[in-house]
């Protein structure tokens, strides 16, 4: 099985999301948009600053909370997704609003919801400073949980990716599991989500909050003689993400060791390996790219970093263990 099987088409997504681009003209011309072509954020012009906007959810995620009648993470997820997209471009994140629509009135979910909001917004070190409820039964089954967060990065601070060069060394931060992508996939492999698996119910496992990286990175970007050239956030798409930093060759030589979750995806499914890093983040949840004698500085902040490979001349993502390479 693939994705696209289970019934998510990343290539045709991607064409999707072009067709609404291509009709977004319009733009101020006192805040103006930076025009950067790849990235995992938006930013417009303010001042001396950047304000960097994100928007995210939690996908089908939430289906696997509402079997397990378990909402106290997802919270946690929702703010992940978002602000680890801001961090990207070195921008700090300071505010957050959620959405939630729901098709009836669950005063558990509300309240655990809640709570994992609460506890995501403690970890990346945000202020939740609203949101929406909307009670939608003809559009929504069961809950739909998304939300926008906000950062700020000074210009000349700014993270482009622009500085990548061959020679750099890809830096890989281990991921926490799964966290917010290949659910539908992964589901359609778990049909039943409280199967015990290695002796833990898989949809506990499949709930496995999203790591947040925010008080990481913002402490690595304060060394003054490490200067961060790109970063990536590795999420739908797999390794396909760290082409959005800067079109140019990614080598990943030692890849992380992805958690037992990624193993029996492949085996129950008979997934290609190929198809498992394009899907998932394999252990892997966050890239740095960064030259060769920032390794030490690294490592000291954030104690699970990793060499993972280097960046070459040419385009695409290879794995040389694997015979994988993304064009």
């Amino acid at each position: 099985m693939d994705y696209r099987e289970a019934g998510v088409d990343i290539g045709t997504e991607a064409q999707f999301v072009k067709r609404i681009i291509s009709q977004l003209k319009f733009s101020r011309d006192d805040f103006r948009k930076l025009p950067l072509e790849l990235g995992f954020t938006g930013l417009i012009e303010f001042g001396d600053y950047y304000l960097a906007l994100n928007t995210d959810g939690v996908g089908t995620k939430i289906i696997v909370a509402n079997e397990m009648k378990k909402w106290d993470t997802i919270g946690i997820d929702c703010i992940a997704m978002n602000v680890n997209d801001t961090i990207t471009v070195g921008a700090e994140p300071l505010a957050f609003v959620d959405y939630l629509a729901i098709d009836s009135y669950n005063l558990k979910m509300a309240e655990e919801i809640g709570i994992g909001l609460n506890r995501g917004a403690e970890e990346a070190n945000i202020t939740i400073v609203g949101g929406e409820t909307a009670t939608v039964p003809e559009i929504t089954k069961g809950a739909d949980l998304s939300g926008t967060s906000m950062g700020i990065v000074k210009k000349n601070e700014l993270v482009s990716g622009e500085a990548v060069k061959e020679g750099d060394i890809i830096f890989g931060i281990p991921s926490s599991g799964i966290h917010s992508n290949g659910l539908t996939l992964a589901r359609k492999l778990f049909p039943d989500l409280h199967e015990k698996v290695r002796g833990k119910e898989i949809g506990l496992e499949l709930l496995t909050p999203t790591r947040i990286y925010v008080r990481d990175i913002m402490e690595l970007l304060k060394i003054e003689n490490c200067k961060v050239h790109g970063m990536a956030h590795i999420t739908g798409g797999g390794l396909l993400n760290i082409l959005r930093v800067k079109d140019i060759r990614y080598v990943i030589e030692y890849p992380m060791k992805p958690q037992w979750i990624f193993d029996e995806i492949k085996e129950r499914g008979n997934v290609s390996i190929g198809e498992m890093y394009r899907t998932f983040n394999m252990g892997m949840g966050f890239a740095v790219i960064a030259p060769e004698e920032c390794e030490n500085e690294i490592k000291e902040i954030i104690k699970d970093a990793k060499a993972v490979g280097h960046v070459e001349s040419g385009h695409g993502v290879e794995v040389p263990e694997f015979n994988i390479i993304f064009d």
